[in-house]
């Protein structure tokens, strides 16, 4: 899509549909990186959108700067979101029937600005992530979000962010009414065949 502010592959669905799935990479990655998952999910009414992170990160790109300078990077990624939304979902896409996927830094947004979208989306799928600052979140949210679809899920092994700290933030966002699905694995800082099949059974239940 040339008219997006991030540069972005698209891939469309087989079948005529105002579905898509954006997905959001990890640290380091790209949109190539995560070309093969369209395929294996074998959707054939859902578009994708693969978006690049808009900061160059050794040879990849990243959403945001490492700790401690991780907020300004998260707001202005947040801000380009918005905008890649408002676009897309003006008139060529269904928000309602679409998904936003985010793996690592990619998770992270999908909490941090999914859950600030003026929008609900038909589902939200967290990979490998943390929360910024769950309370913050919980705060400046759109209420309606709370009760959307939401499936977090974290490796027992991650060896770069902490799956017991992951919990615990989805474990406080429950406690105040946030419905999420939290699923664990044992898995280091990746994705699994399993955890695949569990994902698409789940977004198969929500299309």
């Amino acid at each position: 899509m040339k008219n997006l502010p991030l540069k972005n592959i698209f891939i469309p669905s087989k079948i005529a549909s105002k579905k898509i799935m954006i997905i959001l990479h990890g640290r380091g990655d790209s949109a190539e990186g995560f070309t093969w998952l369209p395929p294996y999910f074998r959707f054939d009414d859902m578009n994708y959108l693969l978006l690049y992170a808009p900061y160059d990160y050794f040879g990849g790109y990243s959403w945001y700067d490492l700790d401690p300078n991780q907020l300004p990077g998260i707001k202005h990624s947040s801000t380009i979101l918005t905008e890649v939304f408002d676009t897309i979902f003006e008139k060529d896409f269904n928000i309602s029937e679409s998904f936003l996927f985010g793996f690592s830094q990619g998770s992270l947004l999908a909490f941090e600005f999914g859950a600030r979208y003026r929008s609900v989306m038909a589902g939200y799928i967290a990979v490998s992530g943390f929360i910024y600052d769950p309370k913050l979140l919980l705060s400046e949210m759109n209420p309606k979000l709370k009760n959307a679809n939401w499936l977090c899920i974290h490796g027992t092994q991650d060896e770069v962010l902490s799956y017991e700290a992951s919990k615990s933030q989805v474990e406080l966002l429950q406690d105040n009414g946030f419905q999420i699905t939290f699923k664990s694995y044992n898995k280091t800082h990746t994705i699994i065949e399993k955890e695949l099949e569990m994902i698409k059974s789940w977004i198969n239940d929500r299309s």
